[in-house]
């Protein structure tokens, strides 16, 4: 893997992390319903090289809990495969381990000590369940000794794990939290349908956005069940055309996944985990701010700037009085399409110079996810 550039340090200081973004489920080694049987590791492997090698997602998740039934296998293939898989900087590499301290983890484990320098990401389960916080306190020390850039993504799967969410996002691994809105759902008792689920669990999802914000961490929001067979061109970057042709050549189960997508990025959530390749473009679109959203926040930005109103004062922007907050929010989109690699380098520059006019409280207020110079 390629070492950072020091002005890549520079700005990863600044902004923070890149964002988990729309993370896509990919199973190692799965059931392949036309044979009636389980691939094997060649099948595995060359459908490995086709799809993992070229996904479009912003974080290809390896799959070694609930989804996989042939774990042995799967790691094997993971042990065969991965150290060939050509990185790119804008897909970050994670993988979903079993829960705390049951044998199928302690197997996860060894692999990942095996292909830590492969991995950005470790995933677990069904966190804090079985042993509170210390789960995570234990699996970081495991970690920051084989790769300190590695990351956990702890899942929120039951109330238990959801009244302790602010002991599981202390740690510094923890970057981004995911509400795991299936298993939670059945936990507590509670029917979730495939089209009403934000509505349905809005009060916990809410209560864990509250908790990530104080602690300064992200959330990746729930996983899609849904499956269209209407697969959306990834020229269409736009609201409007993306709206357009949902309308006109999408399903009902693309537009429903576009609508949770939008929903949870209007939310703040930093991620969305999707199951099939169909979703990966409607919920990045969603997630991802277009470039005219960019270019009316920057022109927001700059007449502040121009007026000298970015700490203190208000303008008229196209019929509307803007003033600081205001302000925030545009300054918060700009990172967040850095965040999901959709920032070109000059807007870089341009958002970098203006948390450099920021008091380093003000920047906390906008920008938790960074470290102030």
């Amino acid at each position: 893997m390629n070492a950072p550039h020091s002005n890549d340090l520079a700005t990863a200081e600044i902004l923070g992390d890149y964002w988990p973004g729309i993370q896509i489920y990919y199973p190692p080694v799965k059931y392949a319903p036309s044979l009636g049987i389980y691939e094997d590791l060649e099948q595995a492997a060359q459908r490995f090289k086709k799809h993992a090698c070229n996904t479009t997602s912003h974080t290809l998740l390896f799959d070694l809990e609930d989804g996989c039934r042939q774990k042995e296998m799967s790691r094997e293939l993971l042990r065969r495969e991965l150290p060939g898989l050509v990185r790119k900087r804008q897909v970050q590499v994670a993988v979903r381990i079993n829960p705390f301290r049951t044998e199928e983890y302690e197997k996860d484990l060894q692999m990942v000590r095996d292909l830590a320098e492969y991995f950005d990401v470790v995933m677990l389960a069904k966190a804090g369940e079985a042993y509170g916080s210390p789960e995570i306190r234990d699996l970081s020390a495991v970690l920051v000794g084989l790769n300190h850039r590695i990351t956990i993504q702890p899942i929120i799967e039951h109330p238990k794990s959801l009244k302790i969410a602010p002991d599981l996002m202390q740690y510094s691994t923890v970057k981004h939290v995911v509400f795991g809105i299936h298993d939670f759902s059945k936990a507590m008792g509670i029917q979730i349908t495939p089209r009403g689920w934000t509505e349905e669990l809005k009060f916990y999802l809410h209560d864990i956005l509250f908790e990530a914000r104080i602690a300064g961490k992200g959330v990746i929001g729930g996983v899609e069940t849904l499956i269209g067979n209407s697969p959306m061109p990834e020229t269409f970057v736009e609201p409007d055309d993306v709206r357009r042709w949902l309308d006109l050549h999408g399903d009902e189960e693309s537009r429903v996944v576009y609508g949770h997508a939008l929903e949870e990025a209007s939310l703040g959530l930093s991620g969305k985990q999707v199951i099939h390749p169909s979703h990966i473009h409607p919920c990045k679109v969603a997630f991802t701010p277009s470039p005219s959203e960019i270019k009316t926040k920057i022109a927001i930005l700059t007449a502040a700037i121009e007026a000298d109103a970015l700490l203190g004062g208000a303008i008229k922007f196209q019929g509307e009085m803007l003033d600081p907050p205001m302000f925030g929010k545009a300054l918060q989109t700009l990172l967040k399409a850095h965040a999901l690699h959709a920032l070109a380098e000059a807007d870089t520059r341009f958002a970098i110079d203006v948390l450099k006019r920021l008091p380093a409280q003000v920047v906390r207020e906008n920008w938790p996810y960074g470290v102030i110079l």
